[in-house]
């Protein structure tokens, strides 16, 4: 599968991400074109529970499951990389379109070793490559690294804290990609800084959470007092994504 078969009518794609069923629902009506799959956005993404899983089958769209088996480094053992092939065997299982995955070395490069091992055990499933390049100390370098390897797409702010920051380096990975590989902008991406984004970059995929407030806990109240929930939580808000929409489709 290449990156020109997720583009649907030339038009520039939103990909979101979420981690819980009402997210999931959110994102679909507010007019997403692809979900990544996730568990604990606070932690930039772990791998989804199998329930979770189950209900985006459903989805009118493509989802794409993060595969992370845990809080951390992107630097995985034995153990690790056996849970991932797990994983990624669930999310064949439940049909889902295609798995978001990377993986480093200690000094930040990618684990091409490790890469080609999941690459192998995902064949038949789209590939992302997620923001583990965005510690790689040569970014070109990895991109062509992800394109030998037959990734879809990559994931990137351009090795800076946001996409904002980073839009100058994206811009030249998408004149290096060629068309070869798709090249999405995320991190810090919300609709008031989409035109503005793609217009630096030239990227036809954006990603975000597109998160808004949700109440939590009575800070009186015995959950709140305990600490399971705070006084107050974020999730995807249909809202949001929807705006998001609206401005690229008027690009």
């Amino acid at each position: 599968m290449t990156a020109a078969n997720n583009l649907v009518e030339g038009r520039i794609l939103l990909e979101v991400c979420v981690d819980t069923p009402a997210g999931l629902a959110a994102a679909i009506a507010g007019g997403a074109d692809r979900i990544e799959l996730c568990a604990a956005l606070g932690l930039q993404g772990l791998t989804p529970a199998p329930g979770l899983m189950a209900l985006a089958t459903q989805a009118p769209i493509p989802v794409y499951s993060m595969i992370r088996p845990r809080n951390g480094d992107f630097c995985y053992d034995d153990g690790d990389i056996d849970a991932m092939r797990r994983d990624i065997d669930a999310v064949r299982l439940y049909g889902l379109a295609g798995v978001v995955i990377g993986a480093s070395r200690a000094n930040g490069e990618l684990d091409l070793d490790v890469l080609e091992i999941l690459v192998e055990h995902s064949q038949g499933l789209g590939l992302t490559l997620h923001r583990a390049i965005d510690i790689v100390p040569d970014q070109a370098a990895a991109l062509e690294a992800a394109i030998a390897l037959g990734f879809e797409r990559v994931l990137t702010s351009g090795g800076a804290l946001t996409a904002e920051a980073g839009a100058e380096r994206i811009a030249e990975l998408v004149a290096r990609a060629a068309g070869c590989i798709g090249v999405m902008a995320g991190a810090g991406v919300r609709p008031g800084n989409l035109a503005s984004l793609v217009s630096r970059t030239g990227v036809r995929e954006v990603h975000g959470s597109f998160g808004g407030p949700v109440p939590g806990a009575d800070p009186a109240s015995k959950l709140g007092e305990m600490g399971f929930v705070p006084p107050e939580l974020r999730d995807t808000s249909q809202a949001a994504v929807a705006e998001a929409v609206a401005v690229l489709r008027g690009l």
